[in-house]
């Protein structure tokens, strides 16, 4: 356990000036603020754009009304752990939502830059009542985000996310009942025990030495740990899009476009590489020949090495409705069953504890092994899968090839600004009689997912079928379908 702070330095009393007429439920409740219809958070947590939903006013009621949550779900009064990542937006949301929650009497330790599973983690071995990471996630950087934890580290529960937009939307009884003023320190120290933590499971028993490994870090959260961490288990690292950067974070590099970590892995005729996205709670490998390694193959590599020993219960996997059908079929062919659920990381993680699943995730990097860590950890994926292509002494590119190969599967982005017909895409009539046409035409032979992206501005369009050109055809047929009945 990490103890409550010693010789810390006060950044700031609670009553900021910002709070100086803020000192009562009703105080916030009349601090109106624009609001869209559709609900605040999505699959993870409040995100959207800077200065349109996102602002320093909702930052602060949205803080406030946390800290009542968690402090009437709390025996005791810790601390809560607030993380942010190097967007521009992050230090003016993290004051923000900071004061919020020491106006509402708790203790804020503040960690500065550091990846989103560092927070998850540090809430979860310390007297913390909650976790905040202010961040976008893949983002780019005009967007951010506020996501919660509860002192678990797990993502804080749908019941506590509603009493806390109620609260927001002047909805709510809950009591205050109090008007005690809480503290922020900054307590960046605290990330050690992080790094720390990653290391010690592969310190005795692996050694990356011989190993060249590039890693693209997006420009974002884990700038300054995941190069060390690599480094101090022996391996030689190559950087990429290595500085906090807010105007550049994850655009074109990063987990959302491998472009150039695959030519640099070619180039530097490296072992492999991992790109990370902006926090750092998800990664995308490359192998040796420079060619991507999604989610599903680092499930399915993880989970045979776990099968092998004796260390996957009923060997299964939980995963999304995303997962390749290849994917699914390889598994099941060497005796595992897969459980897949909504996308989103908040649902893998549910079915993951209702199940007694040890590992979980999603196609686009997001892997949860509750061996080591109780949320999604991208550095520490990454660490594990550099140790089996150590351990097994052959090139990651061999391990891919003799796993299983992918049915032909396309996913589309179609932007929708308007968040509330976005939302609410499924009542359109149009696009349910677009996607009952492809069904029917494709029957057992492909399948589809449309779904409006909890995370963007963003319908996406799924199609995966049995070949290449009815894949083609129908992703079209309905792209064309959402821009023209949605954008219109």
């Amino acid at each position: 356990m990490v103890s409550s702070p010693i010789s810390i330095q006060s950044v700031t009393d609670t009553a900021s000036t910002q709070l100086a007429s803020l000192q009562t439920a009703a105080d916030y409740q009349s601090s109106a603020i624009a609001l869209p219809n559709s609900p605040l958070f999505g699959t993870d947590g409040i995100r959207g754009k800077v200065g349109d939903l996102l602002t320093a006013s909702l930052a602060l009621q949205v803080g406030f009304w946390a800290g009542v949550v968690l402090r009437q779900n709390s025996q005791n009064l810790g601390s809560v752990i607030v993380g942010q990542d190097s967007r521009n937006s992050s230090d003016m949301l993290a004051m923000a939502v900071a004061s919020g929650l020491a106006s509402s009497g708790l203790e804020v330790w503040h960690l500065g830059l550091c990846p989103t599973p560092c927070v998850a983690y540090l809430t979860s071995i310390t007297d913390a009542v909650g976790g905040v990471m202010i961040s976008a996630s893949h983002n780019p950087p005009a967007d951010n985000g506020i996501k919660f934890f509860g002192r678990d580290g797990a993502k804080l529960p749908q019941s506590w996310q509603t009493e806390i937009e109620a609260g927001v939307r002047s909805q709510t009884n809950l009591c205050i009942g109090q008007n005690a003023w809480g503290r922020s320190y900054l307590r960046s120290d605290l990330v050690q025990n992080y790094t720390e933590s990653l290391k010690k499971p592969l310190l005795q028993n692996r050694d990356f030495a011989g190993m060249r490994i590039v890693l693209d870090l997006a420009w974002g959260a884990a700038v300054n740990l995941a190069p060390a961490v690599f480094q101090d288990l022996g391996a030689e690292v190559i950087c990429l899009h290595d500085r906090a950067d807010g105007d550049r974070i994850n655009v074109e590099c990063g987990s959302t476009c491998l472009t150039s970590l695959q030519a640099a892995v070619r180039e530097h005729r490296a072992t492999l590489g991992f790109a990370f996205d902006g926090d750092a709670d998800r990664v995308l490998a490359v192998d040796d020949k420079g060619r991507p390694v999604d989610g599903d193959y680092i499930l399915y590599l993880w989970g045979k090495a776990l099968q092998t020993r004796q260390q996957l219960p009923e060997n299964l996997i939980i995963s999304t409705v995303m997962a390749n059908l290849g994917f699914e079929r390889a598994w099941e062919k060497i005796g595992g069953r897969m459980i897949r659920t909504p996308v989103g990381d908040q649902y893998v993680q549910a079915e993951m504890v209702r199940t007694g699943g040890m590992l979980g995730g999603e196609q686009s990097g997001h892997i949860l092994c509750r061996h080591y860590s109780i949320t999604g950890d991208g550095l520490l994926t990454a660490l594990h899968i550099a140790a089996l292509v150590q351990y097994a002494g052959v090139p990651l590119s061999e391990m891919v090839s003799q796993s299983f190969a992918t049915y032909p599967q396309l996913l589309r982005n179609v932007r929708v600004e308007d968040r509330d017909r976005r939302m609410s895409w499924n009542q359109c009539t149009a696009i349910q009689q677009a996607i009952a046409r492809a069904e029917a035409a494709m029957g057992n032979q492909g399948r589809i997912l449309v779904r409006a992206s909890g995370t963007e501005p963003v319908i996406r369009v799924m199609v995966e079928a049995a070949s290449a050109d009815l894949t083609q055809y129908w992703t079209e047929n309905l792209v064309l379908a959402v821009q023209q009945y949605l954008n219109n």
